[in-house]
Formats: structure tokens, C-alpha cells, sequence
């Protein structure tokens, strides 16, 4: 369970600087590919690759090399064929992205995947899944998801989630935007991650030796008495020791109990 599988994810979450549009290609011919609903050709030359290879060919490029780095022309060279031989098992970019989407979205098999404690329990294990699927996939940070496609991958997922919030008591719109402000919060802390490891790339220096190269001049600045309260915080403040996702994900959680707990009171 993904933020694509929300189905109703803000459009300003994932929009910014996109390389990609999920829905974006022919949504019908998208669908049948999703479903295997289309009708196959009883004629002609006799297939030599699967949709399933394509799409996982697809995926290990974009996790290799970025989004921007597939192509049909690329997949197919990883795939050791032509080009235009794709084009018998998927219409384009686009439609393959949707398709690549849908397979990384595909949740866990293990029945253990959500835990196994309620609701909470299993926010918490969407939350982390979905932050790791970030990490193996930073490319879905460039997509935007604002209108997805909703294949197996996607629904499997929703119905594997909401099957454990259920009982929460809420509403169905409520349930759905927990699902959403769960997805949002996890995507802006994978943004963060991944964008300092691509810093960390980029410049050659790690983030500890970015904050010492800093360290003089801040030191003369907090000696100044201009920021008292910045100067006066702990040295352990700004510790990387400190599990700023779990705090903050902690203080949701604590937040849906309360709503909970009135609900269960009968408050509306």
C-alpha cells in the first residue's frame, strides 16, 4: 500500500519537479494491460518476451538510473530486442509507467506485513513499508500521482489496509484520509532521506562534514547573543541519533486515538 494506491493523494505532494504523470497515456488500453482483459492476437508471429519481463526491465533501469533514463529504446536494449518490438506489448512511456507503478505498489504477501495488533499497528507498519518502498524506489518521488491508474497492485494494497483500519470506527472518507495524511507524511520525510543522499552524491561530502564545515562561523554567531534560543538547546539537539520519523509518526498515531476514543463515545 502506497501513496498511489490512496487514489486520492493531493496533487501537490508529488507534482513538484515531476518527471512523470501517472494516467497520463490511454487509460483503457492502460486498464487491460493492468487487468489482462485485452484479447490476444490468435495470428502473427509468436510472442517472445512478457509484459512482466518489460515492466521489471522498466523498473530495475529507473531505480538504476532515474526515471528520465527509460525509454521504450532503453528497455528494449536491456531486454537484448528492438524497439519497436515493445509497441506489441505496450503502447508507449506512459502507459509503461503506469505499469511500473502498479508493480511496486504490489503489498507484501507475508500476512504479517501490517502486524497484527490493530489499527495502530498496522498504520505503523504502512508507514515504514511505504517509507522502504520510497528508498527502493526513489524515482516515485518524481512521479505525480494525483490521478493514478488502479490496477491489482494498487487496489490489493487498499483492501489489505483498510481490512485492518476498519475497525477504527470512522467513517469511510475518514478512513481514506488517514490512509492520505499516513502517505503524506511519509513522502515528505522519503523526500528528505533521499534528497540527502543524492546531496551526499553530488558534492562528495558527507552530511556530517557538510554541518563541520558550518561549525565555526555558527559557533561565532551563537556566541553573539543575537539567537538566544538556538543558543541556549541541548548539543544532542540536532542529533542524527534522534528518530525524527518515528517521533512525528508516534504523535499521528496519538492523534487518530483520540478521534477514536470519541467516536467510541459516540461523539461526533
Amino acid at each position: 500500500m502506497t501513496s498511489g494506491t490512496s487514489g486520492a493523494d493531493s496533487a501537490g505532494s508529488k507534482g513538484a519537479g515531476s518527471a512523470g504523470a501517472s494516467g497520463s497515456g490511454d487509460i483503457a488500453r492502460t486498464l487491460e494491460l493492468l487487468w489482462d482483459t485485452g484479447r490476444r492476437p490468435s495470428r502473427g508471429p509468436r510472442p517472445t518476451l512478457t509484459l512482466d519481463q518489460i515492466v521489471e526491465a522498466a523498473v530495475r533501469i529507473a531505480d538504476a538510473e532515474g526515471l528520465d533514463a527509460v525509454s521504450m529504446r532503453r528497455v528494449a536494449t536491456e531486454l537484448g530486442t528492438g524497439a519497436m518490438s515493445l509497441y506489441r506489448y505496450v503502447p508507449g512511456k506512459a502507459e509503461l509507467l503506469d505499469l511500473m507503478l502498479d508493480r511496486v505498489q504490489r503489498p507484501s504477501q507475508d500476512p504479517a506485513a501490517y502486524g497484527d495488533g490493530g489499527w495502530r499497528r498496522a498504520l505503523e507498519a504502512l508507514a515504514h513499508a511505504t517509507l522502504a518502498l520510497y528508498r527502493r524506489h526513489p524515482w516515485l518521488l518524481h512521479v505525480n500521482q494525483c490521478r493514478p491508474i488502479l490496477g491489482p497492485g494498487a487496489l490489493d494494497g487498499m483492501e489489505s489496509v483498510l481490512a485492518r483500519i476498519k475497525p477504527m470506527g470512522l467513517s469511510d472518507p475518514e478512513l481514506l484520509s488517514v490512509i492520505i495524511m499516513i502517505d503524506g507524511y511519509v513522502v515528505g520525510a522519503a523526500r528528505t532521506q533521499v534528497h540527502q543522499e543524492e546531496a551526499e552524491r553530488r558534492s562528495g561530502l558527507t552530511d556530517a562534514q557538510f554541518w563541520e564545515a558550518q561549525q565555526p562561523v555558527l559557533e561565532e554567531v551563537m556566541a553573539s547573543g543575537r539567537y538566544p534560543v538556538l543558543a541556549s538547546l541541548s548539543e544532542d539537539t540536532f542529533s542524527p541519533a534522534f528518530d525524527h520519523f518515528r517521533f512525528g509518526l508516534q504523535r499521528i498515531l496519538d492523534g487518530l486515538e483520540v478521534l477514536v476514543a470519541r467516536r467510541e463515545r459516540g461523539e461526533t
